[in-house]
């Protein structure tokens, strides 16, 4: 079918990416030029936040002008590798993962690579291999942000609980090595108590109870992602440790993820921080760099024009670091890191739903 000059000229910015092939050339187009398809595999579904970024997929897609299939490889790279053999069978002009373990994926980056698909990582940096773009936050800022925290919070003295995510991730190797590196640097007064938990709730809930068994004047929580967020409260809870801010009973909570219900928690006084990692817009540059890739674009190191800055991670790998704020309920500022209050709107966890 042949799209009108008129028709061209009247869409909105968004429906004209998706008809950009057609109004270029004047012409009909297949809906596999004009709706490119890619493959996009969900890392888990089991959190608050993945389930977000899940709901937004769709839609950006839809804006972008992107066919789209899905898979879940549920944090197994055995099923992410078996899911790429999938997109690649369906005939997918680009994938977007988010593979949990960043070592063993490499070699579905050399085959992807060798077949010219490209990839888009989100949240993760493989540690081999060719992407396109990788799309995260900076991982180390959030264990720099709960550090400086908990460390003005305690005023340089006392014992802290990290519970740590999987440490075969870029993720959990980032922000446990850079919580570490801060509080030697500026709260050497402060003991840290590192449990390995595999982003599982129910052995970070455990972990922290025997912690606080063991040493009942900790002070402080730096849980790696809100997987740990009701396993903790439940702990704090039966150790009469729920208690408000105010309250000298009162543990220093700080999170990763700033899913709605964090946000809640802060306002309430159950927690005390998060880092809001951007759900909505690991999901929108996720697609747009997919589409660039498939449209012969190509980036460069630099500030870009959605608040963000790519670096080069090493040679040839790029990665987009987004925006993640440290969020309180006050909004103050804690060892010269600025934070948002939770109630802000425009924070993605105040626009689920």
């Amino acid at each position: 079918m042949r799209l009108s000059t008129a028709l061209c000229s009247s869409v909105s910015a968004i429906s004209a990416l998706a008809l950009l092939s057609a109004c270029g050339s004047g012409t009909g187009t297949s809906s596999s030029s004009s709706q490119p398809l890619i493959g996009v595999d969900y890392p888990r579904s089991d959190t608050d936040f993945w389930n977000s970024y899940i709901k937004y997929t769709p839609g950006y897609a839809g804006k972008l002008g992107l066919s789209l299939k899905t898979t879940n490889s549920q944090s197994d790279v055995a099923k992410l590798t078996a899911n790429a053999q999938t997109f690649i069978s369906q005939g997918v002009k680009g994938i977007a993962m988010a593979p949990q373990d960043t070592a063993a994926i490499a070699p579905t980056l050399d085959q992807l690579a060798a077949k010219k698909i490209p990839v888009v990582t989100v949240d993760t940096r493989p540690d081999t291999g060719k992407v396109f773009m990788v799309v995260r936050a900076d991982n180390r800022a959030y264990g720099e942000k709960a550090c400086q925290y908990l460390g003005t919070k305690l005023g340089g003295k006392g014992k802290v609980v990290m519970l740590e995510g999987d440490l075969s991730s870029i993720n959990g190797r980032d922000r446990t090595e850079a919580f570490n590196d801060c509080m030697k640097k500026n709260f050497p007064d402060i003991k840290v108590f590192g449990e390995a938990t595999n982003w599982d709730g129910a052995v970070a809930a455990q972990k922290l109870q025997t912690d606080l068994i063991a040493n009942p004047d900790i002070k402080g929580v730096y849980m790696q992602s809100s997987f740990a967020l009701a396993g903790t409260l439940q702990v704090l809870k039966q150790a009469g440790l729920l208690v408000d801010p105010k309250d000298e009973k009162h543990v220093f909570v700080v999170s990763n993820d700033g899913i709605p219900e964090e946000l809640k928690n802060i306002a309430d006084g159950k927690i005390d921080a998060t880092v809001s990692q951007p759900a909505d817009l690991y999901a929108q540059y996720a697609l747009h760099y997919l589409r660039a890739a498939i449209d012969g674009k190509t980036f460069q190191p630099g500030p870009t024009d959605h608040d963000s800055t790519i670096i080069q991670v090493r040679d040839g790998l790029l990665e987009d670091q987004l925006s993640a704020p440290l969020v309180t309920a006050d909004g103050g500022t804690y060892g010269g890191v600025a934070s948002v209050r939770s109630d802000d709107k425009s924070l993605w966890g105040n626009n689920v739903g």
